[in-house]
Protein backbone atom coordinates (compact mmCIF):
# COMPACT_ATOMS: atom_id res chain seq x y z
CA UNK A 1 0.00 0.00 0.00
CA UNK A 2 1.45 3.51 -0.92
CA UNK A 3 2.09 6.16 1.61
CA UNK A 4 -1.06 8.07 0.51
CA UNK A 5 -3.38 4.99 1.04
CA UNK A 6 -1.71 4.90 4.46
CA UNK A 7 -2.37 8.35 4.83
CA UNK A 8 -5.78 8.12 4.00
CA UNK A 9 -6.84 4.96 6.07
CA UNK A 10 -5.23 6.96 9.31
CA UNK A 11 -7.39 10.48 8.54
CA UNK A 12 -10.41 8.21 8.33
CA UNK A 13 -9.79 6.62 11.30
CA UNK A 14 -8.82 9.29 13.23
CA UNK A 15 -12.28 10.87 11.92
CA UNK A 16 -14.34 7.93 13.11
CA UNK A 17 -12.61 8.02 16.40
CA UNK A 18 -12.55 11.43 17.01
CA UNK A 19 -16.61 11.93 16.12
CA UNK A 20 -18.09 8.93 18.15
CA UNK A 21 -15.77 10.18 20.82
CA UNK A 22 -16.78 14.01 20.71
CA UNK A 23 -21.05 12.97 20.32
CA UNK A 24 -20.57 10.49 23.31
CA UNK A 25 -18.15 13.08 25.29
CA UNK A 26 -20.92 15.66 24.97
CA UNK A 27 -24.08 13.74 24.59
CA UNK A 28 -23.56 11.16 27.56
CA UNK A 29 -23.78 11.81 30.98
CA UNK A 30 -20.60 9.78 32.57
CA UNK A 31 -20.94 5.84 33.36
CA UNK A 32 -24.61 6.63 31.06
CA UNK A 33 -25.16 3.60 28.72
CA UNK A 34 -27.82 2.84 25.88
CA UNK A 35 -28.84 -0.63 24.95
CA UNK A 36 -28.34 -1.53 21.41
CA UNK A 37 -28.22 -5.06 21.34
CA UNK A 38 -28.74 -7.59 24.86
CA UNK A 39 -24.76 -8.25 23.59
CA UNK A 40 -23.80 -4.64 22.71
CA UNK A 41 -24.11 -1.00 24.92
CA UNK A 42 -22.69 2.22 24.26
CA UNK A 43 -21.41 2.88 27.48
CA UNK A 44 -19.41 5.93 28.75
CA UNK A 45 -16.29 5.73 30.73
CA UNK A 46 -12.87 7.82 30.61
CA UNK A 47 -9.54 6.31 31.24
CA UNK A 48 -6.28 8.01 32.76
CA UNK A 49 -4.11 4.60 31.92
CA UNK A 50 -3.52 2.66 29.03
CA UNK A 51 -5.08 -0.69 27.81
CA UNK A 52 -7.46 -1.72 30.57
CA UNK A 53 -7.22 0.84 32.67
CA UNK A 54 -3.72 0.08 33.49
CA UNK A 55 -1.27 3.02 35.19
CA UNK A 56 1.79 3.04 35.85
CA UNK A 57 1.68 3.94 38.92
CA UNK A 58 0.11 0.91 39.22
CA UNK A 59 3.70 -0.82 39.70
CA UNK A 60 6.10 2.08 40.51
CA UNK A 61 5.90 4.48 43.43
CA UNK A 62 5.02 7.53 41.37
CA UNK A 63 1.69 10.01 41.86
CA UNK A 64 -1.14 9.34 39.57
CA UNK A 65 -0.29 12.47 37.73
CA UNK A 66 3.44 11.81 37.20
CA UNK A 67 2.28 8.27 35.45
CA UNK A 68 -0.29 10.14 33.18
CA UNK A 69 2.17 12.67 32.34
CA UNK A 70 4.82 9.63 31.60
CA UNK A 71 2.17 8.00 29.42
CA UNK A 72 1.48 10.65 27.43
CA UNK A 73 5.41 11.35 26.72
CA UNK A 74 5.77 7.51 26.02
CA UNK A 75 2.79 7.40 23.36
CA UNK A 76 4.65 10.85 21.26
CA UNK A 77 7.50 8.96 21.40
CA UNK A 78 5.91 5.69 20.11
CA UNK A 79 3.89 7.28 17.66
CA UNK A 80 7.30 9.12 15.98
CA UNK A 81 8.86 5.52 15.68
CA UNK A 82 5.60 3.99 14.24
CA UNK A 83 5.61 6.86 11.72
CA UNK A 84 8.63 6.50 10.45
CA UNK A 85 8.43 2.49 10.57
CA UNK A 86 5.16 3.70 8.08
CA UNK A 87 6.94 6.14 6.07
CA UNK A 88 9.88 3.61 5.65
CA UNK A 89 7.19 0.29 4.77
CA UNK A 90 5.55 2.27 2.25
CA UNK A 91 8.17 3.55 0.46
CA UNK A 92 9.97 0.42 0.13
CA UNK A 93 10.24 -1.45 -2.90
CA UNK A 94 9.52 -4.82 -1.27
CA UNK A 95 6.20 -3.60 0.57
CA UNK A 96 3.75 -5.61 1.60
CA UNK A 97 0.58 -3.82 1.81
CA UNK A 98 -0.22 -6.37 5.05
CA UNK A 99 2.37 -4.62 6.59
CA UNK A 100 1.18 -0.84 5.53
CA UNK A 101 -1.62 -1.35 6.69
CA UNK A 102 -1.29 -3.25 9.93
CA UNK A 103 1.01 -0.12 10.88
CA UNK A 104 -1.05 2.52 9.63
CA UNK A 105 -4.01 0.92 11.80
CA UNK A 106 -1.76 0.97 14.97
CA UNK A 107 -0.54 4.46 14.42
CA UNK A 108 -3.75 5.78 13.18
CA UNK A 109 -5.40 4.35 16.56
CA UNK A 110 -1.94 5.62 18.82
CA UNK A 111 -2.89 9.37 17.51
CA UNK A 112 -6.46 8.80 18.01
CA UNK A 113 -5.90 8.19 21.60
CA UNK A 114 -3.18 10.59 22.37
CA UNK A 115 -5.23 13.26 21.32
CA UNK A 116 -7.61 12.45 24.13
CA UNK A 117 -4.51 12.51 26.36
CA UNK A 118 -2.62 15.59 25.01
CA UNK A 119 -5.77 17.80 23.98
CA UNK A 120 -9.12 16.63 26.13
CA UNK A 121 -8.45 18.20 29.38
CA UNK A 122 -8.22 21.90 27.64
CA UNK A 123 -10.94 21.40 25.23
CA UNK A 124 -14.25 20.07 27.74
CA UNK A 125 -15.54 20.64 31.11
CA UNK A 126 -16.06 17.62 33.51
CA UNK A 127 -17.75 14.83 32.35
CA UNK A 128 -20.27 13.49 35.64
CA UNK A 129 -23.35 11.64 36.26
CA UNK A 130 -25.46 14.41 36.52
CA UNK A 131 -23.76 17.03 34.40
CA UNK A 132 -22.68 16.57 30.34
CA UNK A 133 -19.39 17.69 29.30
CA UNK A 134 -19.51 21.22 27.29
CA UNK A 135 -16.52 22.63 24.99
CA UNK A 136 -14.83 24.33 27.33
CA UNK A 137 -14.41 27.41 25.33
CA UNK A 138 -18.18 27.81 26.44
CA UNK A 139 -17.50 28.16 30.23
CA UNK A 140 -15.80 30.51 32.22
CA UNK A 141 -13.92 27.89 34.47
CA UNK A 142 -12.06 26.03 31.13
CA UNK A 143 -11.40 22.78 30.61
CA UNK A 144 -11.28 19.96 33.52
CA UNK A 145 -7.31 19.29 33.06
CA UNK A 146 -3.94 20.75 32.11
CA UNK A 147 -2.54 19.96 28.56
CA UNK A 148 -1.29 16.17 28.52
CA UNK A 149 -3.75 15.20 31.16
CA UNK A 150 -6.74 14.31 29.25
CA UNK A 151 -8.24 11.62 29.73
CA UNK A 152 -9.33 8.61 27.10
CA UNK A 153 -12.81 8.11 26.27
CA UNK A 154 -13.86 5.00 26.04
CA UNK A 155 -17.19 4.12 24.46
CA UNK A 156 -18.45 0.09 22.97
CA UNK A 157 -19.22 -2.25 25.74
CA UNK A 158 -19.83 -5.94 24.75
CA UNK A 159 -21.46 -8.12 27.43
CA UNK A 160 -21.64 -11.48 24.97
CA UNK A 161 -21.92 -13.29 28.05
CA UNK A 162 -23.30 -11.74 31.54
CA UNK A 163 -23.97 -14.45 34.06
CA UNK A 164 -22.73 -16.34 36.90
CA UNK A 165 -20.26 -19.14 37.90
CA UNK A 166 -22.39 -22.60 38.40
CA UNK A 167 -21.92 -23.17 42.45
CA UNK A 168 -19.76 -25.91 42.17
CA UNK A 169 -17.20 -24.44 40.89
CA UNK A 170 -14.48 -23.90 43.20
CA UNK A 171 -13.70 -20.68 44.22
CA UNK A 172 -15.55 -18.70 41.60
CA UNK A 173 -19.43 -20.53 42.35
CA UNK A 174 -22.03 -18.09 42.95
CA UNK A 175 -19.64 -15.07 41.05
CA UNK A 176 -21.01 -13.24 37.92
CA UNK A 177 -18.99 -13.95 35.32
CA UNK A 178 -18.87 -11.36 32.10
CA UNK A 179 -17.30 -11.46 28.50
CA UNK A 180 -16.31 -9.26 27.48
CA UNK A 181 -15.89 -6.81 30.28
CA UNK A 182 -13.89 -3.84 28.95
CA UNK A 183 -14.76 -1.04 27.36
CA UNK A 184 -13.30 0.41 24.21
CA UNK A 185 -12.77 3.08 21.33
CA UNK A 186 -12.65 3.13 17.94
CA UNK A 187 -8.77 3.88 17.83
CA UNK A 188 -8.34 0.56 20.68
CA UNK A 189 -10.22 -1.25 17.86
CA UNK A 190 -7.62 -0.22 15.16
CA UNK A 191 -4.61 -0.96 17.34
CA UNK A 192 -5.81 -4.52 17.90
CA UNK A 193 -6.61 -5.15 14.71
CA UNK A 194 -3.56 -4.06 13.18
CA UNK A 195 -1.45 -6.45 16.16
CA UNK A 196 -3.97 -9.08 14.83
CA UNK A 197 -2.66 -8.82 11.44
CA UNK A 198 1.12 -8.93 12.80
CA UNK A 199 0.51 -11.33 14.08
CA UNK A 200 -1.73 -13.81 12.11
CA UNK A 201 -0.35 -13.11 8.74
CA UNK A 202 3.18 -13.04 9.78
CA UNK A 203 4.82 -15.29 7.53
CA UNK A 204 2.77 -13.02 4.79
CA UNK A 205 3.92 -9.84 6.73
CA UNK A 206 7.57 -10.16 6.41
CA UNK A 207 8.08 -12.80 4.35
CA UNK A 208 10.40 -9.96 2.57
Amino acid sequence: MSLKKSYALVLFILLVDQCSKIYIKTHFLYQEQVEIFSWFRLLFIENRGAAWGTQLSDFLPVSEDVAKLGLTLFRIVAIIGIAVWMSRSSTSKHRSALLSTSIALIFAGALGNLIDSIFYGQLFTESTPYRLAEFAWNTPKGGYEAFFYGRVVDLFYFPIIDTQWPEWVPMLGGRSFRFFEPVFNVADSAISLGLFILIAFNKRVFKS
